[in-house]
């Protein structure tokens, strides 16, 4: 027999839909909804749906997970999330299949979407980091599982969002046959920054209980959590702790606007890797993504130190910091947007005096590049650019979103045909010294020389705005 448990926590709009899909599937011998403490009609709209309700002993997902193994009686658990949606009729058969032929103790989901921001930026480095035969999975933390109940019985349940992950170590470490399965495409309700933070801490303390309880916890990778820490800071403290209530918003571009030279092909040249990263620099056939991860792998090897000291010593721009500085004083939270890496764009955001950068996330090992890099979270957007994958039009829309400034109040400035989308979308966007008859025609307004010839065309923007 199969038990499908649903831990829910204020799924009232959506409850209904994963229940009666569930329902219809054969083999599913009860439905129980675990409910977290809801607010809203969650309860109300299960049992409506079919579902036995019953409430959680303890606030907290894995708690709720726990409890609905004790409340189930079938021989297989399946757990489902209650904000799912698209879900394939054929779904829980997929994740039953394995264990009822004799392969598998515990399936795991393997489902299409953009990667999470906390799989992204914490849990995928940190398997890396202490559990690397567990870093094929592709959804470390997707909470879409079918497992024995033999298996959980002897499983520790954390109780926070945590629980996916642990059990996922757990029942490797236990000796259980765990497989991977196609769902299809999901898609799942987004989290606020804060909540994403909250839930990519309670993953790490999991994850590090787990290294050190299985003897995989040492000074070097102590060192490589620091470094995850620091990518999980470049996207969940950037936009609320820099921008903060401002209404004034602009974005610049770093190779080419903020410094004269492109700061990629300037260290290629310093280290003796111009050929290699040439190759893919301005690929066409390659993808934005494909194109980011091969320019990282070139930089295997070279040091932090030359990262950091490039980024020192490139020219500015005539009047870059004067630029910022005056915006600044006119009410502007001022940001870098760049294809580059964060570990250069926050040295350059310092020598101009800019509020935040949104770049590349480049991995350090021991001092040195590893080769891989994360791309910035806010390059990508599900309901984004439709041309380009990771863009940084996908920057404007969820600084609007998540800030609630109007596009109309930002202003934009670039050079480069990376740039050409984010200067469109923008209120005002300005082509500095434009490398293409494209780039220029993108906003209609362009300077050459002297980046404080922008103040002139911000002030005229701002008087028009008024006047309307």
């Amino acid at each position: 027999m199969t038990s499908v448990v649903i831990p829910a926590l204020n799924e009232g709009r959506n409850i209904d839909y994963v229940i009666n899909l569930v329902s219809l599937s054969g083999g599913v011998h009860e439905v129980i909804v675990v409910d977290d403490g809801s607010i809203d009609d969650t309860r109300d709209a299960a049992l409506r749906a079919g579902a036995r309700v019953v409430t959680s002993s303890l606030l907290g997902k894995g708690a709720s997970m726990e409890d609905g193994l004790r409340e189930s009686t079938g021989d297989v658990i399946v757990y489902l999330d209650g904000d799912l949606r698209g879900l394939d009729e054929h779904l829980i058969a997929k994740l039953v299949e394995p264990i009822r032929e004799g392969k598998a103790d515990f399936v795991k989901a393997r489902f299409s979407r953009s990667s999470g921001r906390v799989t992204t930026l914490t849990a995928k480095p940190l398997i890396e980091t202490f559990f690397p035969e567990m870093a094929y999975f592709a959804q470390p933390l997707g909470g879409i599982i079918a497992v024995r109940r033999e298996v959980l019985e002897r499983l520790t349940f954390e109780t926070d969002y945590g629980v996916d992950l642990a059990l996922l170590i757990d029942a490797h470490f236990g000796g259980a046959r765990i497989v991977e399965v196609d769902i299809g495409h999901l898609d799942h309700d987004s989290q606020s920054l804060q909540a994403l933070g909250e839930m990519a801490k309670q993953v790490v303390r999991s994850l590090l209980h787990r290294a050190e309880r299985h003897g995989r916890l040492t000074i070097g990778q102590v060192q490589e959590v620091e470094e995850v820490e620091r990518h999980s800071k470049a996207e969940f403290a950037i936009v609320m702790n820099h921008i903060g209530g401002t209404e004034k918003l602009a974005l610049f571009d770093m190779d080419g606007t903020l410094l004269r030279d492109r700061s990629i092909l300037a260290l290629a040249r310093h280290t003796g890797r111009l050929d290699q990263v040439e190759r893919y620099l301005d690929n066409p056939d390659l993808s934005p993504i494909e194109r980011t991860h091969y320019i990282a792998s070139c930089l295997e090897g070279i040091p932090r130190n030359e990262f950091v000291n490039l980024a020192r010593t490139m020219t500015l721009s005539e009047g870059a910091a004067e630029t910022i500085i005056a915006l600044r004083q006119q009410g502007y939270r001022v940001g870098i947007v760049s294809d580059s890496f964060r570990i250069i764009t926050e040295i350059v955001r310092r020598r101009v005096f800019a509020d935040f950068s949104i770049a590349n996330l480049l991995r350090f090992r021991d001092g040195k590049a590893t080769g891989q890099v994360s791309v910035a979270p806010l390059f990508l957007h599900e309901e984004g650019c439709p041309r380009h994958e990771i863009c940084k039009w996908n920057v404007l829309l969820h600084l609007e979103e998540k800030l609630g400034i109007p596009a109309a109040r930002i202003l934009a400035v670039g050079d480069s045909t990376n740039d050409i989308c984010l200067l469109k979308q923008a209120g005002l966007g300005i082509a500095f010294e434009p490398k293409t008859d494209a780039v220029r025609m993108a906003s209609g307004n362009w300077i050459q020389g002297d980046l404080r010839k922008v103040l002139e065309f911000c002030t005229n923007w701002e008087s028009a705005m008024t006047q309307a």
